[in-house]
């Protein structure tokens, strides 16, 4: 009985630390009392600051919740995911797996000509002094994916099976996106609307959260969580509505493609996530 007591308080421990950590993340960007959006440079710059300052403070709340028996198998940084051995493998396995599940949207790229401007040297040199462009594809990848994976799901795959830790995690992932509602209605949106937007935010950010999880859990590598959300926020989510605009037989070949996107993504979900390619040994959770 003691035992149980035990183990279910420091759940509960866990799980706190966790949400605390996700309340001081989202307080760091809300510090500033700015008068504009947060697509305006001056609000990006200041958020950039305290995700930066962030970076080293989610790493004490990891440290503070971790069972410390642990840090005798794996060092710190093993658990944070930063680590070198399969660093090549996380980076191009999981990016090559989000590619396959977008295989639609890629192809919408290629029918129309789109997919040219990533050859031209001035896309890539306009968009690292774009300020939205390096937050949206750097920045927020990479303090989110740091803060709500590799500093919190270790805490709570320490006292959740994996399954059930890979499904609360993203959770706390989706609601803090919510934030930005708060936000729309300070700039004039009426609540309904404002509502109805980041519900659908919600939804597909804990979606992608659930599979970033998966993926952190499965690589051990925080290079391929990080590439991944930052290639699924340069893709965004897939517009349907443009797909029936599409003559035919454009719209069958697109339509297939998603099918056979999503199908295949299933299919090799699990075979290219599997540890041993990353040398990553998922049982230290188990500690």
């Amino acid at each position: 009985m003691e035992h149980d007591f035990k183990a279910i308080f420091n759940c509960f421990v866990s799980v706190g630390i966790c949400f605390l950590l996700s309340v001081t993340y989202l307080a760091s960007l809300h510090v500033w009392n700015s008068p504009y959006n947060r697509d305006h440079p001056s609000t990006i710059t200041r958020r950039f600051i305290s995700v930066f300052i962030m970076l080293f403070v989610a790493p004490c709340f990891l440290y503070l919740g971790l069972n410390k028996a642990l840090l005798k198998e794996v060092s710190f940084f093993e658990v944070l995911g930063l680590k070198t051995k399969g660093l090549t493998p996380a980076f191009f396995m999981p990016l090559f797996l989000t590619m396959i599940l977008f295989l639609g949207p890629i192809s919408m790229e290629l029918f129309s000509g789109l997919s040219k401007i990533y050859t031209e040297e001035t896309y890539w040199l306009s968009n690292l002094t774009n300020l939205m462009w390096m937050r949206n594809h750097i920045v927020a990848p990479l303090s989110e994916e740091f803060t709500y994976r590799s500093c919190m799901l270790p805490l709570l795959l320490q006292c959740f099976p994996p399954l059930a830790a890979i499904l609360i995690n993203p959770l706390l992932f989706g609601v803090a996106h919510f934030h930005h509602m708060q936000e729309r209605l300070k700039f004039g949106m009426n609540f309904s609307t404002a509502l109805k937007i980041s519900c659908f935010q919600f939804l597909y950010t804990t979606i992608f959260g659930a599979y970033s999880a998966y993926l952190f859990y499965r690589t051990g590598h925080f290079l391929s969580i990080f590439v991944v959300h930052a290639f699924c926020n340069h893709m965004g989510f897939p517009d349907i509505v443009e797909v029936t605009t599409y003559k035919q037989p454009k719209k069958i070949v697109v339509w297939c493609l998603f099918v056979v996107g999503f199908i295949a993504w299933c299919y090799l979900l699990k075979p290219m996530t599997e540890p041993s390619w990353y040398s990553n040994e998922p049982v230290w959770y188990a500690l």
